[in-house]
């Protein structure tokens, strides 16, 4: 068939099937022109021929083509199919099935569409719960797969609160991402909204804009990782942060998950209580320079570096070098009222753990 190139493409199989459609299409339109006055309803029969993967192979616009072209066959031949003088009213026939076989098979791929879709959404359910549970192996990533995944080169997380009136149009958000050339995945887990990304390029230019298409309210990061299968971690985190968020009303949108370390350890998250001890405690314990001890003399004087220096017999001088070392050694600047929140406790939790 010239004018469907696509037909020929098709495994022999499919294209037995495809013939076999249109076989029962015209048989179907013999059977009601012998009975002119009966509907023709030619759905059920027609496309019940044909095994439900054809929809999968064969999609609606090459069904349109196939439609186009038989009926145009069959209109070439009205005049030798019709009686004298009944040419007009066979014309008509063929225009009024073929409307009736277009319908049909718009039913048909709405149907298949529907039916896909609520699969589809049972699958992706099973993967985002796997990657919550931790639970990843070479199923989970099999049907990430069959759902659009494409792996590329970091994998982040998403969580967000959900709110009675909140939505999340995780088609149009697919969508979206899909067009920038972001995989996505989307669910439902510890009250909140998840969406897992993955592509290529800046990993933040995708958090930022997957995190305006989220419901209003704080939107919580997980790290990067490198692929799909190492996203559990990322997952624990996003969703770790999202516990706690509530602690930092002043939080950016998004804000990362690291971010909220303080507000993870009072609630508990004995990953976060470690991760502060590691990297707060314990590298101003190793520095040289009494950074520890200068950094806590700040804190318990009420943040005054003339405090500081009087306590420790010191310059003021001196107190600012130190403090400006303990920026480059950790990453917090203790004059600010958020960070030397952070490294208070970092402090406390590390006189309380054992070495």
């Amino acid at each position: 068939m010239t004018a469907l190139p696509w037909f020929e493409a098709l495994p022999a199989p499919q294209r037995a099937d495809v013939g076999l459609v249109v076989q029962t299409g015209l048989g179907a339109f013999a059977a009601w022109l012998r009975d002119p006055q009966g509907a023709p309803g030619p759905a059920p029969e027609v496309f019940a021929v044909a095994p439900r993967e054809l929809a999968r192979s064969v999609t609606l616009k090459q069904t349109v083509q196939l439609i186009r072209v038989v009926v145009g066959i069959v209109e070439e031949q009205v005049a030798e199919l019709a009686a004298a003088g009944d040419e007009a009213r066979l014309g008509e026939q063929v225009l009024r099935y073929s409307r009736e076989i277009a319908f049909a098979a718009a039913e048909v791929y709405a149907a298949a569409a529907e039916a896909r879709g609520a699969w589809d959404a049972r699958v992706e359910a099973g993967v985002v719960e796997a990657l919550v549970r931790g639970q990843v192996g070479e199923l989970t990533m099999s049907r990430a797969s069959s759902l659009g995944w494409v792996p590329g080169e970091w994998v982040a997380a998403l969580a967000a609160a959900r709110t009675p009136t909140s939505e999340v149009g995780a088609a149009q958000l697919r969508a979206d991402a899909r067009h920038a050339g972001w995989s996505v995945l989307t669910g439902e887990a510890a009250g909140g909204l998840l969406v897992v990304v993955g592509g290529t390029g800046r990993p933040q230019d995708a958090v930022d804009a997957l995190a305006q298409a989220l419901p209003p309210g704080p939107v919580v990061t997980g790290p990067p990782v490198p692929d799909l299968a190492a996203a559990t971690s990322s997952v624990a985190e996003a969703l770790a942060g999202l516990a706690a968020v509530a602690g930092w009303p002043q939080a950016p949108r998004p804000v990362s998950s690291s971010a909220l370390l303080a507000e993870r350890a009072v609630l508990g998250d004995e990953t976060a209580r470690r991760r502060l001890v590691e990297e707060v405690h314990i590298p101003l314990a190793a520095a040289t320079g009494d950074l520890l001890t200068t950094a806590a003399a700040f804190l318990e004087v009420g943040s005054s570096i003339e405090a500081t220096g009087r306590a420790l017999f010191l310059h003021p001088n001196t107190v600012r070098y130190r403090l400006r070392k303990v920026v480059d050694t950790i990453g917090y600047d203790v004059t600010l009222a958020r960070d030397a929140q952070v490294v208070r406790l970092a402090l406390v939790l590390g006189r309380c753990t054992p070495l």
